[in-house]
Formats: structure tokens, C-alpha cells, sequence
């Protein structure tokens, strides 16, 4: 039996993403202005599906926050809640912080008053180093899929949220820019690209990290461009190119214009070409135990177990 949870991650394989490219690659997209037609587009539907869960969360903790875009929208949802919002991007904790205090005085005083606070850190969503179950909800928008290793991300949030608390995630999926794909292909160029996790992956790691009944959805997004140069202005705001195995680099014109004739074969019958997203959504709830390291090991919170006089 553990006080708290510390479910064995030492086997679980890393995808081929560097982590310290995808801060980096970020903090060239400041304020994420030219993202944020999918981002907010996306953010509602989770808030939306927060309406069908009876909480009042004493504290929310948001993962890959970003410059801090969702907070309005959760203090309006939760206006009783304390907020911390993790992200392991410098210049996205500084612009947070920087816009905290453009808010002034007397949103300082109205935090004071109502006994809400509102942090934003620096840190790996799979090491944030806050105390163990500490959240009654851990809420991340479009963030998961950049992490090298989503299931120690799960062993974590499992980890800070109190028994009974939600997790809830949006993220890319598998086919999430599979033009771009076929069209490197078409123009023979060789690089690595994302590797999306699927959606029913991410399920089973959610029940082997000690999760609840977690219920997983996908739709798929498609936008549509009159040119490929557009297209690829989206993909680049989106996100960039953070693997491992990617070429090495920079593109020259003729790298570029190959992608550009690699898009334009791809246009389709109604004249445009085509982006896909597919949006994976997931819920699951923490339980009380989960598998320990040994065989045949069970490990229970002791903040469940009820004591009699």
C-alpha cells in the first residue's frame, strides 16, 4: 500500500519527438495569434463537454497552457476555483505572467477577496514537481500530442489529481495532416513527420496509468485552401516539426517549391486543396488503485481508505 500512487513508467517507450524542440519551435509563435481559429474552436467543445459533469473544482490544473488563453474561459466556467497552468515553453509562462499583470489591481484584489489564486510554471507536463493529488480536474487543449511520452503525461496527471478527479484532453490525431504526408511522398522527399497517437491507444494507456471508465471520441476537421502556400502557413502556426529523425537543416527554394507541386496534385474535384484534422477527445475519472510494479501488486491511495474510531 503507498500514500500516493506512483505508478512504474521506467518501460514505457518514448516516441521520436525532442522535447526541447517543441519549446523552442513554440516560443517562435508567440501568442499563438495564427492558431488560435482552431485552438479557441476546439477549447469550446471541451468546455461544452464540461457542462455534463456535476464538479466545482477547488483547483484545475491546466497542461500545455500555453500564454495562459484558456484562463477567462475556465474562471467563467469555475469562477471558485484556483488555476495553475503548466507549460514547458519560457516565452509562453513569461507572456502568461506579463498579461496577470496588465490585469491590475483590482483583479489582484478580487483574486484576494475570493480566495482564488492563479500561477502559471514552468515545467514538463510529465514532471511538474506539484504536490500529489492536489487537482480535481486536469484539463489540457491540443498539447498531449507534443509530448515524448504520453503515457508518463498520464502517470503524472493520474498522480496530481485527488480520487474521483477528471482528466480531460483534446489532441491530434493519426490522420491530422496526412495531406502533407502524401504530398512529401508524391515529391520524393525524405524527412520524418508527426506520429500521431490513436485515439483507442490512448484509452488503454488511461486505464494501464489507473484511470476510470475513460471515454474517448474522434471527429475529423477538414479545411480547405485556394493555395499551397496558405496550407502550409497553417501547418507552420499549428505546430512545427519537433522529431527526432526529421532532416537536417534548412529547406532551400527547390525543397520548397517539390512540396508546393507535391500539394498541388493532391487538389481535389471542388477545386481546393485539402487539410484534415482529426480531433481526439478524452475523459476518464482516477481511481483509487492501480497496478504496482510487481506482479500481482495493487496500490491504493491511503486519501481513500476511510478510518473508524
Amino acid at each position: 500500500m503507498s500514500d500516493h500512487l506512483s505508478p512504474d513508467t521506467s518501460s514505457l517507450q518514448e516516441r521520436s519527438i525532442n522535447a526541447r524542440h517543441v519549446a523552442l519551435q513554440f516560443a517562435r509563435r508567440r501568442s499563438l495569434a495564427q492558431a488560435r481559429f482552431i485552438l479557441d474552436e476546439i477549447a469550446q467543445r471541451m468546455i461544452d463537454r464540461l457542462s455534463y459533469i456535476r464538479m466545482q473544482p477547488t483547483t484545475l490544473i491546466d497542461m500545455g497552457c500555453g500564454p495562459g488563453l484558456r484562463l477567462s474561459a475556465l474562471q467563467e466556467k469555475y469562477p471558485k476555483m484556483n488555476y495553475i497552468g503548466v507549460d514547458s515553453c519560457p516565452t509562453f509562462i513569461q507572456e502568461a505572467n506579463d498579461t496577470l499583470k496588465k490585469k491590475g489591481v483590482k483583479s489582484l484584489l478580487n483574486h484576494i477577496l475570493s480566495s482564488k489564486s492563479v500561477s502559471f510554471i514552468q515545467k514538463d507536463m510529465a514532471e511538474t514537481g506539484l504536490a500529489p493529488e492536489s487537482a480535481d480536474i486536469i484539463w489540457s487543449n491540443l498539447a498531449l500530442h507534443w509530448h515524448p511520452s504520453p503515457e508518463r503525461v498520464m502517470a503524472e496527471w493520474r498522480r496530481l489529481l485527488k480520487v474521483g478527479g477528471l482528466c480531460m484532453f483534446s489532441c491530434f490525431g493519426p490522420h491530422t495532416c496526412i495531406e502533407v504526408r502524401e504530398a512529401l511522398g508524391r515529391a520524393g522527399l525524405v524527412t520524418q513527420t508527426m506520429d500521431f497517437v490513436d485515439m483507442h491507444d490512448f484509452g488503454d494507456m488511461m486505464i494501464d496509468q489507473g484511470f476510470l471508465d475513460p471515454v474517448m471520441d474522434q471527429e475529423i476537421i477538414t479545411l480547405t485552401y485556394k493555395t499551397p502556400e496558405k496550407l502550409l502557413a497553417d501547418v507552420y502556426h499549428l505546430g512545427g516539426n519537433p522529431c527526432t529523425g526529421r532532416s537536417d537543416g534548412l529547406k532551400g527554394r527547390q525543397w520548397y517549391q517539390a512540396l508546393l507541386d507535391g500539394l498541388e496534385q493532391g487538389r481535389k474535384e471542388d477545386g481546393l486543396l485539402h487539410l484534415t484534422l482529426e480531433l481526439c477527445y478524452g475523459h476518464a475519472w482516477r481511481s483509487a488503485t492501480t497496478k504496482g510494479s510487481q506482479p500481482g501488486e495493487t496500490r491504493i491511495s491511503i486519501s481513500s481508505i476511510g478510518y473508524r474510531s
